[in-house]
């Protein structure tokens, strides 16, 4: 393409503004809608995967399986023990780290404040490992204090603010069921999960504590039991060896229904990116059928601009302008009009996608949706809109440059 005609082009559709304008339009559409789509489909995929991230590192759940009879499910049996998870972390080679969970709810008193959390968790020392949560201050509970059933605990930013307040909670001692607990540490902050949930909003405490002190129960008997696998990869490999492991220790004959289940999160992590990928395209693609709707509309405007300058086409013919040289300039103009049109509408699909997120995190109270520009969208829209311009403008172009010199000379 030389400079001349470039400026040619550029002359030629600045005479017909407003034609051009509306020209373009469909395809501004079409590209800040498919823009739009795949910019809002990789944030919900970010938010889907830091959520994950969030709940800890290559996390696997083992929990009890749901108890049916006669075809009814009536919940689930305790069936997992604290024995079971030191099983685990120490007879499955994929396996980095494990920690009971038994739950808990009660009120919490410090003082003249009273609060119910809405997460108590007895766990074990390993729980910051497996959940990769750093503490803000202090320290966590050791192997010694879960043996013991130690009256300490961590607390959640949540709880420093409604009992705490300013002062430091360190040191502090709070009641739960009139039963004395030291705070040794406090969490750093997490925010709201994907529904909306407080995730500071929890006391941890040795597993043995609340068995024992505030459930009063002698049994070992556990909710769940937290997993992290060694590393990504290695995630259905331990999940093989959880399995294995837990029917042998629970006399599970081959065949039979097993009395737990193992879920392996980045698995899930993986489906739920499937799905938000899998709906974006398919947005994306239902929004790509305005850029056909644009293409046409050039097509049909350089015919009309064909048929309108057929006498200056003669001229330029009769001085000695080749075939090659109206069809580099029909397509020239063509394609001009579609990449302005990819331009403005990339531009549009940026706002529309940063102003569309920023309305989700205004009315929703869970995580905030990250704001992403799709540079992939981008190039795709660039490319795309230069190839509309080739595909929709080569006809007009060659129908241009093949018409007769006299024919055209003669046309009024």
């Amino acid at each position: 393409m030389d400079f001349l005609t470039l400026r040619i082009a550029i002359r030629a559709l600045a005479k017909n503004k407003l034609r051009a304008g509306l020209t373009v339009l469909g395809l501004v559409i079409g590209i800040a809608a498919v823009s739009t789509m795949v910019s809002l489909g990789q944030s919900a995929s970010a938010l889907v995967q830091s959520q994950f991230e969030q709940l800890g590192t290559n996390v696997i759940v083992v929990s009890p399986a749901q108890q049916q009879r006669a075809g009814i499910t009536r919940g689930a049996k305790m069936t997992l023990t604290t024995q079971d998870a030191n099983s685990i972390a120490a007879e499955c080679p994929a396996v980095l780290a494990t920690t009971p969970v038994v739950v808990f709810a009660g009120q919490v008193i410090y003082g003249n404040s009273n609060f119910n959390p809405r997460e108590m968790y007895g766990v074990g020392p390993d729980y910051l490992l497996v959940r990769n949560w750093p503490l803000r201050s202090g320290t966590f509970f050791s192997a010694r204090d879960v043996a013991s059933a130690a009256k300490v605990c961590i607390i959640g930013q949540t709880l420093v603010a409604k009992l705490f307040q300013t002062s430091n909670p360190i040191g502090q001692t709070i009641r739960i069921k009139n039963i004395p607990f030291k705070v040794i540490g406090v969490l750093e902050p997490k925010g709201a999960d994907l529904v909306g949930q407080d995730q500071d909003n929890l006391i941890l405490m040795p597993c043995t504590s609340v068995r024992k002190r505030l459930q009063g129960s002698d049994f070992n008997d556990v909710n769940a039991i937290l997993v992290s696998a060694r590393s990504l990869t290695q995630g259905p490999d331990a999940k093989h060896e959880i399995t294995q492991l837990l029917a042998e220790r629970h006399r599970i004959h081959p065949g039979d229904r097993l009395d737990f289940n193992v879920q392996d999160t980045a698995e899930i992590a993986r489906v739920l990116g499937l799905i938000t990928g899998t709906l974006t395209m398919m947005l994306a693609a239902i929004a790509a059928i305005s850029l056909l709707v644009g293409g046409v509309g050039i097509m049909n405007i350089m015919l009309v601009s064909v048929t309108e300058r057929t006498r200056e086409i003669g001229i330029r013919m009769a001085v000695g302008a080749r075939s090659g040289d109206i069809l580099r300039q029909f397509l020239v103009e063509a394609i001009l009009l579609s990449m302005v049109g990819g331009i403005i509408g990339f531009v549009l699909g940026i706002g529309a996608s940063t102003g569309t997120t920023m309305l989700i995190n205004s009315l929703t109270s869970g995580s905030r949706w990250p704001i992403i520009i799709s540079l992939e969208a981008g190039v795709i829209a660039f490319a795309f809109s230069a190839a509309v311009g080739v595909f929709f403008g080569y006809y007009p172009a060659r129908r241009a440059s093949r018409l007769d010199p006299i024919e055209a000379l003669r046309y009024e």
